[in-house]
């Protein structure tokens, strides 16, 4: 049996030609516009010898052209591998030699560590969007005739690699099947989001990233929707696009809705076309959830996933009780259990493992059979985070495993320290973590960064968690910042803290 994710597209550009597909400032592209570019790039891509299986690495931000290679090097067969937009030369050489990748597609935005990484790799490096001399562009590859018949590859055929951050080790590349991503957005659509072909999303999240892939441009091209690409996060553009598009779906990670509550000129915009929000990524705080939702009439939906589950494993749920800060319920076509040290299942209300099964779970790391083995132990993926589940059936996360705390023989989860600091009116962001101490083993440290024109000093700060948390729990060490540091989504990097 065939199967491959670019159908998506090319059923939409079918039935939808001239229905916009893409806005990027003031122009747009229509579904038509966007099959014709990809149909190109994939016969290109033939006939630069590139086949099936064959991986094609993509180091573009939020532009047309990324939406444009994906699909292109979906309908030759071929394997789509994103690249995070951030990495140094170095890094770009690890990924495209890891995933043993022929062309590197890259943006001019990101020149020198495209050049280098594709040097480094020995493959041939591709433009997309602005003009290297003598360099070959997509543009150039999207002109040539359209491919015809999309290749008819099997539903467990790699589709996208997804490399996982790297936070213990080398990152890995997580295999994600034509089947996983297809039934991973049948989940999401209509399922979860009932998206309908007016709508329109933005897309802040980065594609490159799983959230963004699924839950913004192949949820919005499966319906024959929209989307508004936002190259780069800031909260005025983002205001911006809300308001002048009349957005109905926005999708972001917390510290983006923190932005947009707290930007000084946020009153100024019209949101009132918003009807769906989703968050995820990183666990939202419960009193950011309240303030958003009560300053602009929308409920968040909180949801869970992770690259190797393409992403989407449980989320709130339009048809079901919403329970502000949990992850929700499992997700069509998706079990979710609690497993314990032993892979045992605990029952309601103990903490454990978040373990996952179902079409969305990847096929594997890419040629790494004992990590995969590890990862998939007893038919479940292994998510490293912990959990518990409630007498509805609904997930609330506790923390990472790797990100517990033990403090004097004590577990400290710093999610929890983390929502009594986001409770304090002065302070718009905390990332709570340990540090080594003699004695105890692990310290707990707070690094917090204060609203605009609030004062607050650490005894007073160190006074407000000991009245809200056990002895062991409330932070001893307190440091204030003008910021923390963020990845590519916006997620706190708690690593470069420590």
């Amino acid at each position: 049996m065939a199967l491959n994710l670019g159908t998506i597209l090319a059923s939409s550009a079918r039935e939808r030609p001239g229905h916009p597909l893409i806005r990027l400032n003031e122009q747009s592209w229509s579904y038509a516009e966007v099959d014709r570019a990809a149909r190109g790039i994939a016969s290109s891509l033939i006939e630069r010898g590139l086949g099936p299986g064959d991986k094609v690495a993509l180091l573009v931000p939020n532009v047309p052209e990324f939406t444009q290679a994906y699909f292109g090097i979906l309908y030759a067969g071929c394997t789509v591998v994103p690249l995070n937009v951030l990495l140094s030369a170095p890094e770009v050489t690890y990924h495209v030699q890891d995933s043993e990748a022929k062309l590197l597609i890259a943006h001019p935005l990101f020149s020198n560590p495209a050049t280098k990484g594709a040097e480094g790799a020995g493959v041939p490096l591709v433009w997309a969007g602005g003009e290297v001399p003598g360099a070959p562009s997509l543009v150039e590859l999207a002109e040539a005739a359209p491919l015809e018949a999309i290749h008819p590859t099997r539903p467990d055929d790699t589709a996208v690699i997804l490399y996982t951050s790297g936070t213990t080790g080398k990152p890995k590349g997580a295999e994600l099947t034509h089947s996983n991503l297809l039934l991973n957005c049948a989940a999401v659509v209509p399922r979860l989001l009932p998206i309908q072909s007016d709508d329109v999303a933005i897309a802040t999240l980065p594609l490159f990233h799983s959230f963004g892939q699924t839950c913004i441009q192949n949820a919005m091209i499966s319906e024959g929707a929209g989307f508004t690409l936002l190259p780069r996060f800031t909260p005025e553009d983002a205001l911006t696009i809300l308001q002048r598009d009349k957005v109905t779906i926005f999708a972001g990670v917390p510290t983006m809705y923190f932005a947009l509550l707290n930007h000084p000129g946020a009153d100024a915009f019209d949101l009132s076309s918003l009807r769906i929000c989703m968050t995820g990524g990183a666990p939202m705080p419960v009193e950011v959830m309240r303030a958003f939702e009560e300053k602009y009439g929308v409920q968040i939906l909180e949801g869970y996933g992770l690259s190797e589950t393409s992403p989407v494993a449980s989320f709130n749920q339009l048809d079901k009780p919403r329970k502000p800060g949990s992850i929700g319920y499992p997700v069509w076509g998706v079990e979710l259990t609690i497993l314990d040290d032993k892979d045992q299942p605990l029952p309601e209300g103990e903490r454990g493992e978040i373990c996952i099964r179902g079409h969305n779970i990847m096929k594997g790391y890419l040629k790494r059979p004992e990590a995969t083995k590890d990862a998939l132990r007893g038919g479940w993926f292994h998510s490293g985070d912990i959990g518990v589940r409630d007498e509805d059936g609904c997930y609330w996360i506790v923390d990472r495993k790797k990100d517990m705390i033990i403090r004097g023989g004590f577990n400290v989860y710093p999610r929890e320290v983390e929502e009594i600091l986001y409770a304090h009116p002065a302070i718009v962001e905390a990332a709570v973590f340990g540090v080594p101490h003699p004695s105890h083993g692990e310290e707990i440290k707070a690094v917090v960064v204060l609203a605009p024109g609030q004062s607050l000093s650490a005894d007073e700060l160190t006074a407000y968690t000991k009245e809200r948390l056990a002895a062991y729990k409330y932070p001893r060490i307190i440091e204030f910042s003008d910021g923390l540091p963020k990845g590519p989504t916006g997620k706190i990097l708690k690593r470069e803290l420590k």
